[in-house]
């Protein structure tokens, strides 16, 4: 036979793998005639795509395939209903007709989103400490250039963008312990047990990937309150570890009850290790603040029963109602005495993105761990080393949320003007809230103690509820998504929180702006009013 190109079968299979590669490229092959446009016979190009089809393989990663503890994880926050809040915001820009001209996210916590402003102060450190030749700048005052000179001089080269001991900066750790004594009259705190965290999001991830453990009975069991947020859920499924749900009672106010928690862990038991308890206190979605002998309880009950603590506390400073307070889990625990406080293993959490700052976007955050073993406060250390350090401009910012302007220095007059601007707004919005939702048939919502959302109950009708489930969708996922549909308003089914069978319940941020505010629940109340009259 010939040899080459136009020879034997390998000859011929050559030149076509070698077209099949020029056509893929876009490339004429070597050789093919050039007649101002590239002219190919159609075999030549039914060869090279056979070809090709042939030397394509298929994926190493599929749906099949894939970690299924990571497939199995959900985050209603930013699940199907903001996805198609994405997608009509694009059709409204593309000029298609609606029956709202923006979409409103009410979905998330973003303060910042939502039109609140920065606080001046953070913002002035953050900038010096970003760009250090502002430092001779008369426009920046000297208490934020002391704050921005002692935050770089903790940073390799004197730069935010170096990176940090895993464990974070050694003096802005210094100043969360101090915080935290200034926070809980007097009660000591050492630098060493504080971390400084990608949010808080990030330490809770950490302590529970330390504390998951066992196998079939023995797997680790996570206690966490039903409604809760759910990155306890999307974590505990990634971590392939037990969820023990124990409900909190809407009946009153989302109070915890400890006979709850036992009934839940009793429970438990039967399947599972559990090991761990978390509290979210200001409560989030449901915005309950616990009492100190709710707190007490808790802590007894922790003691009693062995288990490690979780308290998640970034809604700290987002306490309304007259009447409430906030108390720290680890104030109370100390305060319990020695038996409690050298025993009780407990890891709190706090963050930039929540309060008066709303600074989601740096991504600061810390988490204080006592009562750790040596042995596995080295382990943790060597978790987060994983992921090198935290972001350092988030680090700076947290820094600035423990160590505001104190009175005295130039700062401070503008700064608390701020800070209770922010709180005082956030207080009326969240009695407007209420009161607003309690006007409207078929809802109910209980006071909003803290953070910065609603969790009402709605009252969805049978037909409705039929009608969700021939769209294959919870009762009041087709709620919420006929809310966008028609008035462009995102806000979370509850069923992405958890809630209690029978029941519906949508979360929704009370961060807009008190005109838009009205608006926003003015919509809600007519859309409801219309979604009985259809499905009655």
């Amino acid at each position: 036979c010939g040899r080459g190109p136009g020879g034997c079968r390998g000859g011929r299979t050559d030149m076509a793998l070698r077209c099949a590669a020029s056509l893929a490229a876009g490339r004429q092959p070597r050789g093919a005639r050039r007649e101002g446009t590239v002219r190919w016979s159609s075999a030549a190009k039914a060869s090279a795509v056979k070809i090709n089809e042939k030397a394509s393989r298929e994926k190493i990663l599929t749906l099949e395939s894939m970690n299924p503890q990571v497939k199995a994880v959900e985050y209603a926050v930013r699940g199907p209903i903001v996805l198609k809040a994405g997608e009509i915001e694009k059709e409204l820009r593309k000029g298609i007709k609606k029956p709202f001209t923006e979409v409103i996210k009410a979905n998330i916590g973003d303060a910042h989103a939502m039109g609140q402003r920065p606080i001046t102060f953070l913002r002035q450190v953050v900038a010096l400490c970003t760009y250090p030749n502002l430092l001779d700048s008369p426009s920046f005052p000297e208490d934020a250039k002391k704050r921005a000179r002692r935050i770089l001089q903790g940073c390799g080269g004197n730069s935010l963008g170096s990176y940090t001991a895993s464990q974070g900066i050694n003096c802005i750790r210094e100043d969360v312990a101090s915080y935290i004594e200034r926070r809980d009259g007097g009660v000591p705190a050492d630098p060493d047990n504080i971390y400084l965290t990608t949010g808080a999001s990030d330490g809770i991830s950490a302590i529970l990937k330390i504390l998951i453990s066992g196998g079939g009975k023995s797997r680790t069991g996570v206690m966490i309150p039903i409604p809760q947020y759910p990155l306890y859920s999307a974590a505990i499924s990634e971590l392939d570890a037990i969820q023990v749900n124990y409900y909190l009672d809407e009946e009153n106010c989302w109070a915890l009850n400890v006979n709850e928690l036992r009934r839940a862990l009793n429970e438990a038991k039967a399947y599972c290790n559990p090991k761990v308890l978390c509290i979210i206190n200001p409560g989030n979605p449901t915005g309950q603040v616990q009492s100190r002998k709710c707190i007490e309880d808790v802590i007894h009950f922790a003691w009693e029963e062995k288990l490690f603590l979780l308290a998640d506390e970034v809604y700290q400073d987002n306490v309304y109602s007259e009447g409430c307070q906030f108390h720290s889990f680890k104030k109370i625990l100390y305060e319990m005495g020695p038996e409690y406080y050298n025993n009780v293993e407990l890891a709190s959490f706090h963050s930039t993105s929540k309060g008066y700052m709303g600074e989601c976007g740096y991504r600061g955050g810390y988490m204080e761990v006592i009562n750790l073993h040596p042995e596995i406060k080295g382990q943790l250390v060597k978790l987060l080393s994983v992921r090198l350090c935290p972001p350092v401009s988030g680090q700076a910012a947290m820094d600035i949320v423990v160590n505001p302007p104190v009175p005295g220095e130039e700062s401070y007059a503008q700064f608390i003007k701020e800070k209770e601007s922010v709180l005082n707004n956030l207080a009326k919005k969240a009695k407007l809230t209420e009161d607003m939702f309690n006007k409207i048939p078929g809802v109910h919502c209980n006071p909003l103690q803290g953070a910065m959302y609603a969790f009402p109950r709605i009252f969805i009708p049978s037909k409705a509820i039929e009608e969700a489930k021939a769209h294959k969708m919870a009762p009041d996922m087709f709620y919420c998504m006929k809310l966008l549909e028609e008035t462009g308003i995102c806000v979370v089914p509850g069923s992405g929180f958890g809630q209690r069978e029978g029941t519906y319940h949508f979360r929704m941020t009370i961060l807009p702006p008190v005109e838009k505010l009205k608006i926003l629940l003015e919509k809600v109340k007519d859309f409801h009013i219309k979604f009985l009259e259809k499905y009655a």
